[in-house]
């Protein structure tokens, strides 16, 4: 689910930089930092606006000078029980994986309905019920989040598409 996150970003400075054009180096600089990032409970999809002019400090000893940018940004954030779209980027028999925009969510093969069938001898590997469904590299894929789990950095999922409406999809009707 998306959502529009007031944050902030504590950004360094060389003296060099100093000048007319600084705050246009800032949101530079902030964009460059923080879009598509991965904080660890949400992805960081764009920044805004920057809510208000940035003052800085200099850092005694240095001359470096450090602004703290407050700033909103839209964000996405996975839920479990939320359908997604995504797209298959690899098959093995235990499952297969797909990402969904920047998460990688795995597909096993109890969470698979069992009239698709893995066939390890085609080229490339895939799930098929042999009347017209497949599930191999790059097709497009909606699935179900079962769970989620965060590290510093870093989202993984379980998903499933054992339920109606779920599957491969035909992107030719979309």
């Amino acid at each position: 689910m998306f959502f529009i996150h007031d944050l902030e970003r504590t950004i360094n400075l060389h003296p060099s930089f100093l000048g007319p054009n600084i705050a246009n180096y800032l949101k530079d600089q902030l964009i460059a930092d923080v879009e598509g990032t991965n904080t660890g409970n949400y992805y960081i999809i764009c920044v805004i606006e920057t809510t208000k002019e940035p003052s800085g400090r200099v850092i005694p000893g240095s001359g470096i000078t450090e602004y703290i940018v407050p700033y909103k940004a839209l964000v996405w954030k996975p839920f479990k029980g939320e359908t997604l779209d995504g797209v298959v980027t690899s098959v093995v028999q235990n499952g297969c994986f797909v990402e969904v925009g920047p998460l990688t969510c795995f597909i096993s093969r109890q969470s698979i309905p069992s009239d698709l069938k893995f066939d390890g001898n085609a080229t490339p590997p895939q799930f098929t019920d042999n009347a017209g469904q497949i599930i191999e590299r790059g097709t497009h894929i909606r699935v179900k989040l079962v769970g989620i789990r965060t590290e510093v950095g870093q989202m993984f999922a379980v998903a499933t598409i054992k339920e109606d409406y779920l599957g491969p999809l035909d992107i030719t009707r979309i």
